[in-house]
């Protein structure tokens, strides 16, 4: 695995504990973590339960005793490790978004797709049971006719301006702020729970320019010093989309939430219902039929901790609530049982690539003042 800061030790996490609650088709190793800080990735080796490290990923991808290459450094590095680790025939499983742009996710792709290794995304969102469930409420046509998509992804981060410039705040390491980071969630769970996306137009804002040079960091923290750097990403992102089924988007994504933490929500409202979703209330679906009887309709609130729900019999009894890092858990296992021997996987980087392209259109849009169709891309 390549990094082990905050989403290192999130896939860390799974890799530890997928095996003692899924039945896996092949036991997984944690052969080798990497980070070029050999004080840092030691500690998070010695920490995380790896069998080893390394300081170069060079090395470490060419190492015969590794099978997949995890890689969650930042987004400037994804290209380049992932093409070595195909080109060493191993499989990849990359966080998102997968490339600083759309031509380099392209690449990926190619290059994955003539190897024949197995390749992932790490939408991790996908994978909890709530959302789950709501994939098959839409696909049961419960639902009916989708009209409208809503997304948010709140966050508060940055709103003090002295907040150091961290490497998500500069274009050339993470390609893009608040909308390659967070809508690139929204985006991922729209196309899996609507479908694909036709046009879109946006509107994007920084609203602290420059930012404190950073004299310590760690994950989103860290300490600035008193010389300033360009902020050169977005603060805020929002756009407007058109599905190619018809149905409607309104899509935001910010860090300049004030008193919003990790406010991930989608609200979707068709002909015969509505559902809606908060990752800070992950256990549970608000669901709303037109069919129920006057006297009873309304809002119902559905917790989906028992074992009819997906992957939600692998824990604990109902009730017993899940948490952010079980979603790692599932994708994980996905993977794994993909590579050993299971059918297809989503998402792949087909989707990573089908997410870049609404990533773009939407910068496009904000340049050109107008709507964008995704195919043009």
């Amino acid at each position: 695995m390549v990094g082990y800061k905050f989403m290192g030790k999130a896939h860390s996490h799974a890799y530890k504990d997928v095996g003692m609650f899924f039945d896996l088709n092949a036991d997984v190793v944690m052969k080798a973590i990497c980070g070029r800080d050999e004080n840092g990735v030691k500690a998070a080796a010695d920490k995380f339960g790896w069998e080893s490290y390394e300081t170069d990923w060079r090395k470490m991808v060419a190492r015969d005793d590794i099978d997949m290459v995890d890689i969650n450094a930042p987004s400037d590095a994804h290209k380049e490790i992932a093409l070595a680790a195909i080109a060493a025939g191993k499989h990849v499983f990359c966080e998102k978004p997968l490339a600083l742009n759309l031509s380099d996710a392209r690449e990926m792709l190619d290059a994955a797709e003539k190897a024949g290794v197995k390749h992932g995304v790490c939408f991790n969102y996908r994978f909890l049971p709530a959302v789950q469930l709501a994939k098959q409420i839409i696909e049961e046509g419960r639902l009916g006719e989708i009209h409208h998509y809503r997304a948010t992804y709140l966050q508060d981060w940055l709103v003090d301006p002295n907040s150091p410039l961290a490497w998500r705040l500069k274009k050339e390491v993470a390609g893009s702020g608040a909308h390659g980071d967070l809508n690139a969630h929204c985006i991922d769970l729209a196309r899996f729970l609507v479908g694909e996306f036709d046009r879109v137009i946006g509107h994007s804002r920084t609203f602290v320019k420059e930012r404190p040079i950073p004299a310590s960091s760690s994950g989103l923290s860290g300490n600035g010093g008193s010389e300033k750097g360009e902020v050169t990403v977005d603060d805020a992102t929002a756009f407007l989309a058109e599905f190619k089924n018809g149905a409607m988007g309104t899509f935001i994504a910010t860090r300049f939430a004030t008193g919003r933490k990790n406010g991930n929500t989608f609200e979707i409202h068709g002909s015969k219902g509505s559902i809606r979703w908060d990752l800070e209330n992950l256990n549970n679906l608000e669901v709303y039929f037109r069919e129920d009887e006057p006297n009873l309709a309304g809002f119902r609130t559905i917790s989906v901790t028992d074992s009819s729900h997906k992957y939600a019999g692998n824990w604990w009894p109902a009730g017993h609530i899940i948490g952010y890092e079980h979603g790692f858990v599932h994708i994980v296992y996905e993977f794994v049982q993909h590579m050993t021997g299971g059918s297809g996987f989503a998402p792949s980087f087909r989707d990573g690539v089908k997410c870049q392209e609404v990533l773009e259109a939407v910068d496009l849009s904000i340049e050109r003042g107008s709507w964008v169709g995704v195919d043009e891309v």
